[in-house]
């Protein structure tokens, strides 16, 4: 079986990660987070989000994390940016990428952002023109591609329909986030296959949750039709506040063991992600999903024997 000889990791825990969490995380530990991230061969980092602070109040310092932080050779640093007055906060800052931030569905769309796709997609050119202006890149991000709580399965052509409309926006790299975890292996390569015939020239990431436990095998399934790029979080921590019964990303310490044991090289330090990944139990103060905190590495029980 043929797989992708290397895989970029994309960390969005300081973002999706820390975003649903009730209790304040200060400023100073975001940064001590991010910067310990970029010290493990990470080499793509999502630092924050330009949300409305009374939609997202743990992500409200996004300026201050950003000035804070210190940036790391190699590493890509990049922020969700909803729309122009985002843009206008993303614009006084030196992040490197700017995520849009858009639904497959109408109704999550409704529920995340309050306007209709149309809408939504209507206020992208200025965004756009804006990071021109500042040597930002642009990418384009769909939440629910893989299925709506709100209205089931998200048919495939609706699903080409809004990438067809980030290309028409010069957009060449999409991210596709799993919500809500409604995917499965099949429905990941069927789907997977079928955008690349349609959109040859795009680059793709795939932002898988753990909701139903299938993450992992959707990256297989991933794989297997040549996506090497994938969104993850220290510790399996994340979950989208406008979409019901929403948990955490695919842990990267979890994605990262499975790869190297596939023999897919990622650049990354299992063991010092898995380090951050303790660290970051203690900061939010209750138990992660992250199934080699809970059991360790495989490497580990072959020592015991």
């Amino acid at each position: 079986m043929q797989f992708p000889e290397r895989v970029t990791i994309h960390e969005v825990c300081p973002r999706d990660g820390f975003q649903p969490e009730n209790e304040w995380i200060p400023t100073e530990i975001k940064i001590e987070i991010i910067d310990a991230l970029s010290k493990t061969g990470v080499t793509e980092i999502q630092a924050t989000s330009f949300v409305h602070p009374r939609a997202i109040p743990q992500l409200r310092d996004a300026e201050e994390v950003l000035a804070g932080i210190t940036k790391q050779p190699g590493v890509r640093y990049d922020a969700l940016v909803p729309n122009l007055r985002g843009a206008q906060r993303a614009a006084t800052t030196a992040v490197d990428v700017w995520h849009l931030m858009l639904s497959a569905s109408e109704s999550h769309n409704r529920e995340n952002g309050n306007r209709v796709i149309a809408e939504t997609l209507a206020g992208f050119p200025a965004v756009i023109d804006l990071a021109g202006q500042h040597g930002a890149e642009v990418h384009g991000g769909l939440a629910v591609a893989f299925g709506c709580p709100y209205e089931g399965e998200v048919p495939l052509e609706q699903l080409m329909w809004v990438v067809g409309e980030y290309v028409a926006l010069g957009i060449e790299h999409v991210s596709l986030g799993d919500t809500t975890g409604m995917a499965n292996p099949a429905q990941i390569y069927e789907t997977m296959v079928r955008l690349q015939e349609r959109f040859p020239d795009i680059g793709w990431t795939l932002h898988l949750h753990d909701t139903r436990g299938m993450a992992l095998a959707n990256v297989v399934a991933g794989l297997q039709a040549g996506i090497d790029h994938y969104d993850s979080a220290a510790g399996g921590l994340g979950g989208c506040p406008y979409a019901p019964g929403a948990t955490g990303n695919v842990a990267t310490e979890d994605l990262v063991h499975m790869l190297h044991l596939m023999g897919i090289e990622t650049g990354v330090n299992l063991d010092a992600v898995i380090s951050i990944a303790q660290r970051l139990e203690e900061i939010v103060g209750h138990p992660l999903e992250s199934r080699i905190l809970k059991a360790g590495k495989t490497s580990d029980l072959a020592m015991r024997v």
